[in-house]
């Protein structure tokens, strides 16, 4: 068995993104992070995903969501 916390499957929620719908699919402590980080800095999910899309380059959405939350997450802490 392993030491490693368990994740999960990735859970799929649709954003809308500059008046477009997509899915973007995280692991659900990827989403509580996403959504606390948003409340946090006073915007809704929508507009955080938009920013961070705007941004992301040849990355994919999800990754870039992923990397987003990781980094806020560690400039939080230092």
């Amino acid at each position: 068995m392993s030491d490693a916390p368990t994740l999960g499957r990735p859970v799929k929620h649709s954003l809308t993104l500059r008046g477009h719908r997509t899915s973007v699919s995280l692991e659900a402590a990827f989403w509580q992070a996403f959504r606390q980080i948003a409340a946090d800095q006073q915007q809704s999910l929508n507009d955080l995903a938009a920013r961070i899309d705007a941004q992301r380059g040849d990355v994919g959405l999800a990754s870039a969501i992923r990397v987003f939350v990781l980094t806020t997450l560690q400039a939080k802490s230092a």
